[in-house]
C-alpha cells in the first residue's frame, strides 16, 4: 500500500477526533504520520506500508498486525547539519513506543533528506530520464 501525502493538506487530517483515529484501518501509519509531522514539520513525507511483502517471514508467524514493515521518506529542515545516523536516531526516538509494542513496527527503512538534498535528488532523476 502506497501513501503519498501532500503536507499542505495534513493539517486537516490532524484535527480528527481521537475516536476517529482509533477506528482507522491504518492506526500505526496514522501515528507515524502524526508524530513525524508534529516533531519535524517535513516538506515531504511518504509512508509506504510494505508489511504484505514480509507476512510470510518466520518472525511474523502469529502476528495479526497488517502494519509491521514501513519505508518512510522524510524531507525536513530539522535534518540540516545532522549526519544520517543522527537523523535516523531522531526518527527512531519519535517512534520508540510503536517499535516496542507487540504487533507494532517490526522494520523501519528510512530515507532522511534536507530540502537541498531532495532537490538534488529530483534534479538527478529528471536528468536521467
Amino acid at each position: 500500500m502506497l501513501r503519498r501525502t501532500a503536507l499542505s493538506h495534513l493539517s486537516r487530517a490532524f484535527r480528527r477526533p481521537l475516536s476517529a483515529m482509533a477506528s482507522s484501518e491504518t492506526p500505526v501509519e496514522d501515528v507515524i504520520r502524526e508524530k513525524i509531522s508534529a516533531a519535524l514539520q517535513p516538506t515531504t513525507l511518504e509512508i509506504h506500508n510494505d508489511s504484505h511483502l514480509h507476512s510470510h517471514h518466520k518472525a511474523m508467524e502469529g502476528s495479526t498486525s497488517k502494519e509491521t514493515h514501513f519505508r518512510v521518506i522524510i524531507t525536513s529542515e530539522a535534518f540540516r547539519s545532522k549526519m544520517q545516523p543522527a537523523r535516523h536516531r531522531l526518527v527512531y526516538s519519535l517512534l520508540k513506543d510503536e517499535m516496542a509494542r507487540d504487533g507494532g513496527i517490526h522494520a523501519l527503512q528510512l530515507r532522511t533528506l534536507t530540502p537541498e538534498e531532495e532537490e538534488k535528488r529530483r534534479a538527478r532523476e529528471t536528468g536521467e530520464r
